[in-house]
């Protein structure tokens, strides 16, 4: 199409314009909506300026055209400057760079001016409206129908309009079907906007949720001479939502180590202020007793007092010191999975007498129990994301079977040859096996394993 400097007259044409738009002219005559920031930010958000055609507009676009026998129809967006044709059929165009022209020398600045209502023309050359504007000989515009395109909040993207050479009486059918298809093109735009906006959202909302969770974790875990530590923390698919799984290791006091593998009740941030809570008030009691029951019954007390039992956890928590022999300890396990010994023979032993919960009651049924490791024998802490792991793919029998506990023993008993990180990398990659890499919980594993005598 050939591009036409259009200076719209100072003579009556001018003087209808001005009264035409409800928010009046820019300096060059063209309505002032044009440049209206809210409508250039909604303009820009669909990412659609500048890009190639799709079937979904091109479609439409063919569609217009046929049901009004008009030879040229457009779907178009238009910023303060230019009118980009999304779509055009019954102009021959090469290239994105061609499917556009100054705003000025498009009618559907009309339409933006109007504030979303359509705009029709039977005869371009006669009315009032349009008889001044030096495009309507050069385009061939003979009549002229648009409907808006509009934003999410009522913004005027552009038209969906078609162009007939000669003067066209619309008829009532043709312009409702217009309008429809104008009302399509908006879903369609602002449908992909909206996925867009969410997927950003859920992309800021997965790194924050990923951020804050790791930030409860320790980054790296302390190096215990004489001993080899590894975990791993498997978020569960999407990962928008902050779970209360936690691991530590970390030194007590003169020989003694502790670790400790917990699970929050509920998600979000009010389940990590406890898993803060937890870390926190863990790492601090353990500098002052070596019973794990013990220290157990701290935690509780801090919950119950700070909390009022709004959340409460499971946790598995081991005092240990490295021997001649290996290692030695206590465990206590408050409501959360019993923690794995294998042995350097394969033998699975479970370990730790199951206590209360942490948080509930100010008085919580707690024990010891006392535990060896020994050259090649490995520890195991986990929480209920890898017992209760159920299968993506469902059964025949329309279940979605947990990958269970015997299972998680009988891998554990396979890696006997595996140091404390092979062990951990292991078990993360059967259970995604598993899930299908769609877990429906988090996942913490944290081992411990004395190495086997040379």
């Amino acid at each position: 199409m050939a591009a036409v400097a259009v200076q719209l007259s100072k003579g009556r044409e001018a003087a209808v314009l001005d009264t035409l738009f409800p928010d009046g002219p820019r300096a060059d005559g063209l309505p002032a909506a044009l440049s209206d920031p809210r409508r250039l930010a909604a303009v820009k958000a669909t990412g659609l300026m500048d890009s190639g055609p799709e079937e979904a507009f091109e479609d439409l676009a063919r569609l217009a055209a046929t049901v009004t026998g008009c030879r040229r129809a457009f779907i178009t967006l238009v910023d303060d400057t230019r009118s980009f044709w999304k779509s055009c059929v019954g102009v021959p165009v090469d290239g994105v760079a061609e499917r556009q022209n100054p705003v000025n020398e498009s009618f559907c600045y009309f339409l933006v001016g109007l504030g979303g209502e359509p705009f029709v023309i039977d005869d371009a050359a006669t009315d009032p409206r349009t008889s001044g504007h030096p495009s309507v000989a050069p385009m061939k515009i003979g009549a002229w129908a648009g409907f808006p395109i509009l934003g999410p909040a009522g913004e005027v993207l552009g038209s969906m309009c078609v162009i007939d050479d000669a003067p066209h009486a619309w008829q009532p059918a043709e312009l409702g079907t217009l309008a429809t298809m104008a009302r399509a093109v908006s879903n369609e735009i602002n449908l992909r906007t909206s996925l867009a906006t969410a997927r950003e959202a859920l992309t800021a909302a997965t790194g924050l949720a990923r951020s804050l969770q790791d930030s409860l974790l320790p980054p790296v875990l302390r190096t215990v001479p004489g001993l080899e530590a590894a975990a791993s923390y498997l978020p569960a698919a999407g990962g928008t939502t902050v779970i209360g799984d936690f691991y530590d290791l970390f030194h007590a006091k003169g020989p003694w180590w502790c670790t400790v593998m917990g699970d929050v009740c509920g998600k979000g941030t009010e389940a990590a202020k406890v898993t803060a809570l937890a870390r926190y008030t863990l790492r601090a009691e353990a500098t002052q007793h070596l019973s794990p029951a013990t220290v157990f019954e701290h935690l509780n007390s801090a919950l119950i007092d700070q909390r009022k039992g709004e959340r409460f956890l499971t946790a598995v928590y081991a005092t240990f010191r490295v021997t001649p022999g290996g290692i030695a300890g206590r465990l206590c396990t408050a409501g959360h999975p019993p923690a794995l010994i294998r042995r350097a023979d394969g033998r699975i032993q479970q370990v730790g007498r199951q206590g209360s919960f942490l948080g509930v009651l100010p008085e919580a049924r707690l024990a010891d129990v006392r535990f060896r490791l020994a050259p090649g024998d490995a520890l195991l802490l986990y929480t209920d994301g890898a017992t209760e792991a159920r299968a993506r793919r469902t059964a025949v029998s329309g279940a979605r079977p947990q990958f269970g506990e015997d299972a998680l023993a009988a891998a554990l008993s396979g890696c006997r040859d595996m140091d404390a990180a092979g062990i951990v990398a292991h078990l993360g990659e059967l259970l995604a096996e598993h899930s299908g890499d769609w877990a429906s919980d988090d996942t913490a594993l944290l081992a411990l394993r004395v190495p086997p005598r040379s």
